[in-house]
């Protein structure tokens, strides 16, 4: 038996009490863009998918191809009738057993999807204001650059940021320079210089970062780097946006008291599309 929210119910009737990824954060998680029945930058997601479980040790199941994750992605998508355009994430956690220490590294997992509005990526270019959050800060270390089911940075940023009336935060790591943001990667434009924070800084290894990185290369004039940001870099930049998965390319419009353009976060939003279009 367990207390659940002041009521005695059955152990199995709460499927939470065992969930290594609800009792520990036992869990790493890919979320995708279905587009005309289609995932987007499938091969990616799969193989960081792939890389993630390998990185916590959880035991990849021998059917897990790219072609099964592929399946049963759009299958429950095509069920739910929002094959056109929509957002499905795939949660693997290990499964139930042990306190710390798990009895096995076996794997379950979980696929729920929702539809979106739109098919191709669209330009918001509505207000879209962002500061530090300085609560917390994100670690240099490999785990930062995976998805994994402890998030609470994120949320706990994203609560500051509600309660303070941004749509975003700016996270920093533990050296106090510029990670990410809230929900993507981060992105800066000093004049004909293109600039996001490298990998071993602790910022995600984005799906989408990896798009516009290869995309920006093909705009004429522009120089793509990785390299440290530091907070005061920030407001020296003509042009600042995030980027993920089911975003694409977000301008941010203010950091502090400093409006930006989104001349190219227009350009490589529809590069973005022409790429999706021809595949």
């Amino acid at each position: 038996m367990i207390n659940f929210n002041g009521t005695i119910i059955a152990e199995e009737d709460n499927i939470l009490t065992q969930n290594r990824a609800f009792l520990y954060g036992d869990g790493v998680f890919e979320t995708v863009k279905i587009v005309n029945n289609k995932i987007l930058f499938l091969e990616d997601h799969y193989f960081r998918l792939m890389a993630s479980m390998r990185v916590v040790r959880m035991e990849i199941p021998m059917n897990f191809t790219m072609e099964y994750f592929e399946e049963q992605v759009l299958s429950l998508a095509q069920q739910k009738g929002i094959q056109a355009s929509s957002r499905a994430r795939i949660t693997v956690f290990r499964k139930e057993g042990g306190l710390y220490l798990p009895k096995t590294n076996e794997v379950s997992y979980l696929i729920h999807a929702t539809p979106l509005d739109n098919v191709l990526y669209v330009l918001n270019t509505a207000d879209y204001e962002v500061d530090l959050y300085k609560d917390f800060y994100v670690t240099k270390q490999l785990l930062s650059s995976i998805k994994t089911t402890n998030k609470m940075i994120n949320v706990t940023g994203s609560i500051f940021a509600h309660e303070n009336g941004l749509a975003n935060c700016v996270l920093l790591n533990d050296t106090k320079n510029v990670v990410e943001v809230l929900q993507g990667n981060l992105f800066m434009v000093v004049g004909k210089k293109l600039i996001t924070p490298p990998i071993s800084e602790g910022c995600l290894n984005g799906i989408m970062r990896k798009q516009v990185l290869t995309l920006a290369k093909k705009v004429e004039g522009i120089e793509v780097v990785e390299e440290i940001i530091s907070p005061f870099d920030l407001q020296k930049a003509d042009e600042l946006f995030l980027t993920n998965v089911i975003m694409g390319v977000q301008p941010i419009t203010k950091y502090r008291k400093k409006d930006f353009a989104s001349n190219l976060a227009h350009v490589l939003v529809q590069k973005l599309n022409e790429s999706i279009s021809e595949n």
